[in-house]
C-alpha cells in the first residue's frame, strides 16, 4: 500500500518514529547527565490500578536511576485512589490544593496543568493511571528521544488498543480501542493540520516533554488537552520538535459511547480554538437518555477556557513543590 499522506507528514513519520526497544535503560543512563525526571499520573477514581503502576515505577527507578520523582495528580477521586497511590510510594497532589487562588475545574487538562506547579523535573513523563498492563518500556520509550535529540521537545506514544478480548483472554483485534481518534481527532488533523497526519495516536495519554516547553503552552480543558498540546507544540517550536514512539500494546478500561461523545465534543472545541474560528462556540453538549417511556435531553458542560501558560502565573515561580517520594 502506498501512503498518500501529506509529504511533510510522510517525511516526519520516517524521521521521528521509533520503537520502545530502541531505547534501552543502559543507553538512557549514559545520556541522562543528571537531568531530573518526574513521572506524573493523572488519576480519577483509579484505586484498582494506580498503586500497582506506582510500585512498578518505583522498582524501575530503584534499578535504573532514571526517575527522580513520582507524583499522582488526584482529579477529585471519591474512592481510595489517593491512599493507594501514597501507600505505593507516590507523592499525591489534589487539584483543589494546587494554585488554589486560581480555583479548580474538573477534567484532565486541569490536573495536567497544575502538575507543573507540584513537580521538580526538567523532563515530565505522563502516564494514565488506569493502565492494566503497564510496563517499564513505557518510561524508557518516552524518555529516550528527549535525551537523544535536543531538538525534540515532546514525545507521543502510540500502541495497539484492543477493544474486546476473546474467551481465552487474548485480544480479538488490535484495533477498535481508539474510537475517538478515528472518528474525531484524525479527521480534524487531516483536514486542518495535514502535516500532522503521521501522528498515530494524537490522543495518547502517555507522552513526555521538556518543562521548558510545557510551561509555555496553554492547557485545554478536559480531554482536549492532548490534541491541543500537540498543536501548540508545533505552532511554538515546529514539527521537528515532535516525535513518537511505538509502545506496542495498551490495555485499560473503556468508556461507553455517551462518554466518548462528550470527549469528542471537548476535543472539537480545543481544535476549533486553534484553527482561528471567530465567534463563540456553545459550551454545552446535549445528549438523550431514556426515562421510563420518555426520551429526555441531558445537557453537559464540555469545555472551559484554556488555562494560560504556567510561566505566566506569578505563583508558579514562587511555588514550592510538595515533598515527593525519595528514590
Amino acid at each position: 500500500m502506498v501512503s498518500t499522506m501529506h509529504p511533510t507528514a510522510n517525511q516526519w513519520y520516517a524521521d521521528r518514529t521509533s520503537r520502545s526497544e530502541d531505547w534501552p535503560a543502559d543507553l538512557l543512563r549514559a545520556r541522562k547527565h543528571g537531568t531530573p525526571i518526574s513521572v506524573v499520573l493523572p488519576a480519577l477514581n483509579e484505586e484498582a490500578t494506580v498503586g500497582g503502576i506506582v510500585e512498578q515505577i518505583r522498582d524501575f527507578a530503584d534499578r535504573t536511576g532514571l526517575v527522580d520523582e513520582i507524583v499522582v495528580m488526584d482529579s477529585g477521586s471519591v474512592d481510595r485512589t489517593a491512599e493507594a497511590a501514597a501507600e505505593a510510594g507516590a507523592a499525591v497532589c489534589h487539584r483543589d490544593h494546587v494554585l488554589s487562588d486560581h480555583g479548580s475545574r474538573p477534567g484532565k487538562g486541569e490536573v495536567l496543568w497544575k502538575s507543573l506547579a507540584c513537580t521538580k523535573g526538567d523532563l515530565l513523563v505522563y502516564v494514565d493511571a488506569d493502565l492494566t498492563e503497564f510496563g517499564e518500556h513505557y518510561l524508557t520509550g518516552l524518555i529516550g528521544p528527549l535525551l537523544a535529540d535536543p531538538e525534540v521537545m515532546l514525545v507521543k506514544a502510540f500502541y495497539d488498543r484492543p477493544l474486546n478480548r476473546g474467551a481465552d483472554g487474548h485480544a480479538e483485534s488490535t484495533a477498535g480501542g481508539g474510537r475517538v481518534t478515528e472518528l474525531m481527532a484524525r479527521p480534524l488533523l487531516n483536514s486542518f493540520f495535514p502535516e500532522l497526519a503521521g501522528v498515530v495516536q494524537p490522543l495518547a495519554g502517555e507522552y513526555a516533554g521538556h518543562r521548558a516547553l510545557l510551561e509555555q503552552l496553554p492547557f485545554a480543558a478536559g480531554y482536549g488537552v492532548e490534541i491541543a498540546m500537540l498543536l501548540d507544540t508545533v505552532r511554538l517550536c515546529g514539527l521537528d520538535a515532535l516525535a513518537q514512539v511505538d509502545l506496542g500494546y495498551r490495555a485499560h478500561k473503556h468508556q461507553d459511547t455517551a462518554a466518548l461523545g462528550r470527549m469528542s465534543s471537548t476535543i472539537l472545541h480545543a481544535v476549533l480554538r486553534r484553527v482561528g474560528r471567530k465567534g463563540p462556540v456553545w459550551t454545552e453538549f446535549t445528549q438523550f437518555q431514556r426515562d421510563g417511556a420518555d426520551i429526555v435531553p441531558a445537557d453537559f458542560e464540555v469545555t472551559w477556557p484554556d488555562r494560560p501558560p504556567m510561566a505566566s502565573i506569578p505563583q508558579y515561580a514562587e511555588a514550592l513543590a510538595p515533598p515527593a517520594y525519595t528514590l
